[in-house]
């Protein structure tokens, strides 16, 4: 039987489901690349490989207060919701990469997760204001 405690995170928290979109894609660009230049084509479906390896592994969790990067059960980063300044997800048609700054660093992710998840769980706990910077900033 869980303790009060995990009940309560289990609630405050969300996980997102991965997406192998971008991995799979990658892949399949990869294929016809190889058969005219082998070497480059086989660059790109290692990177897709990675990727994907990627998707499988990590996952991120939006809580109360933070972002939280986890590879299986360790957690492997922290990000406080209220240390960001602005976000953003590039391209709208197919939503490749993740873009978020902080107060003394910007961070880059590919679309490993739901697109669609990902923005409502940003628009929840970071909502940007007109100018598209957080409330909290």
């Amino acid at each position: 039987m869980p303790s009060d405690s995990s009940v309560v995170t289990a609630k405050t928290s969300t996980t997102l489901e991965p997406s192998y979109r971008i991995p799979m894609g990658l892949f399949l660009i990869a294929l016809p690349v190889m058969a005219l230049q082998i070497w480059v084509g086989m660059v790109i479906a290692l990177f897709s490989v990675f990727l994907l390896f990627q998707a499988y592994t990590l996952r991120l969790v939006f809580t109360a207060t933070d972002l939280d990067i986890y590879r299986g059960e360790t957690r492997i980063r922290r990000f406080p919701y209220q240390d960001w300044n602005t976000w953003d997800i590039f391209w709208s048609p197919i939503p490749i990469l993740f873009y978020f700054r902080e107060v003394n660093s910007i961070h880059f992710l590919p679309i490993l997760f739901k697109p669609e998840s990902l923005r409502k769980q940003l628009q929840v706990h970071i909502p940007l204001n007109e100018e598209g910077v957080t409330s909290a900033s």
